[in-house]
C-alpha cells in the first residue's frame, strides 16, 4: 500500500490511472468526518481510466496514522504537504462534506494548485447539533448509528446503515468528534465568492445534512459554477447514486477541456 510522510504522519492512499501515463490533470478525492478513501472507490474505477485518480486517508483515518485534526486549516496543510509529496500539479480536488470544506479553503488560499474543484455534498458552513457531541461522549456507538441515519436517503436498508456505522466505528472516536469540531467552526460565508476557478456543485436532493439549499447558495456565490442535483439520495450521494456522480464530474471535466 503507497504512503508518504507528509509532518509527523504516515498518509495512506490509493490510486488508479492509465497506462501510459495521461496528459490529463490528475483528481485527488478527500473523504469527509470519520471517513476515508473506501468512500471514492467508485469514482476511483471510473474516472481513473483516462487519468491519475488518487483518493487519499487524512491522519487518523483509514490506513493513515496521526490524531486527526479539530480544525480545517490543519487538515489543508496535510492535503497541501501531501500534494507537493507526490509532485502533482494543477490538480482537479474532490472534497465530500469535510472535505468540501478543505477544497474550499484550498482553492482561495493556494487557487495556482488546482485546475477545478468538485464540491459533493458540503457548504459554506457545517454547524453540528451540540447533541452529536455530547453522544459521542455517552454512547459513541449509538450516535454513530444516529449520524449513519442521517447521512443517507429515508428507506436504506438497515444492513446498509449497519455496515455504514461499523465502517465509521474503524476510525476513533476522539478522531470523529475533532472532525465534527473543525465542521463546526468552519465558516467562508463571506470569503467563498472570492474562488475563481471553475466549480461543481453535487448534492442529493435528499441530503438531510448538508441540504439543497446549501448546495444553491454555493452555486449563487462561485461565479460561474456548475449545479448538479441527483435524485433518490442523501448526504452519501456518491455512493447512493454514483454512477450519476461520476457522469456529472466527467461531463464537468469534459466542458473544460481538462
Amino acid at each position: 500500500m503507497p504512503y508518504v510522510q507528509v509532518g509527523h504522519a504516515r498518509i495512506h492512499f490509493v490510486e488508479q490511472g492509465p497506462s501510459p501515463a495521461s496528459h490529463l490533470p490528475p483528481i485527488v478525492f478527500i473523504h469527509g468526518a470519520g471517513g476515508s478513501h473506501q468512500v471514492w472507490l467508485h469514482q476511483l474505477g471510473a474516472l481513473g481510466r483516462p487519468r491519475r485518480a488518487i483518493a487519499v486517508d487524512l491522519p487518523g483515518h483509514g490506513d493513515s496514522n496521526g490524531s486527526g485534526a479539530d480544525r480545517i486549516e490543519v487538515y489543508c496543510d496535510v492535503v497541501r504537504g501531501f500534494i507537493t509529496a507526490l509532485g502533482l500539479d494543477r490538480i482537479v480536488m474532490v472534497g465530500h462534506s469535510m472535505g468540501g470544506a478543505i477544497a474550499q479553503s484550498i482553492a482561495l488560499d493556494y487557487p495556482d494548485l488546482l485546475a477545478a474543484i468538485v464540491l459533493v455534498g458540503t457548504g459554506v458552513r457545517l454547524r453540528v447539533q451540540p447533541q452529536i457531541f455530547t453522544g459521542l461522549r455517552d454512547d459513541a456507538k449509538r450516535a454513530i448509528d444516529l449520524i449513519t441515519k442521517l447521512v443517507y436517503e429515508p428507506g436504506t436498508p438497515a444492513e446498509v446503515l449497519k455496515q455504514e456505522a461499523e465502517a465509521m466505528l474503524r476510525t476513533s472516536v476522539p478522531v470523529i468528534e475533532g472532525d465534527l469540531r473543525a465542521c463546526d467552526t468552519f465558516d467562508l460565508m463571506e470569503q467563498v465568492k472570492a474562488i475563481t476557478l471553475p466549480v461543481l456543485v453535487i448534492c442529493g436532493i435528499d441530503d438531510l445534512v448538508t441540504p439543497l439549499k446549501y448546495a444553491e447558495y454555493l452555486h449563487g456565490q462561485i461565479n460561474g459554477s456548475q449545479l448538479q442535483i441527483i435524485p433518490a439520495a442523501g448526504h452519501m450521494v456518491m455512493l447512493e447514486q454514483p454512477d450519476e456522480v461520476n457522469r456529472g464530474i466527467e461531463a464537468f471535466l469534459d466542458r473544460l477541456g481538462c
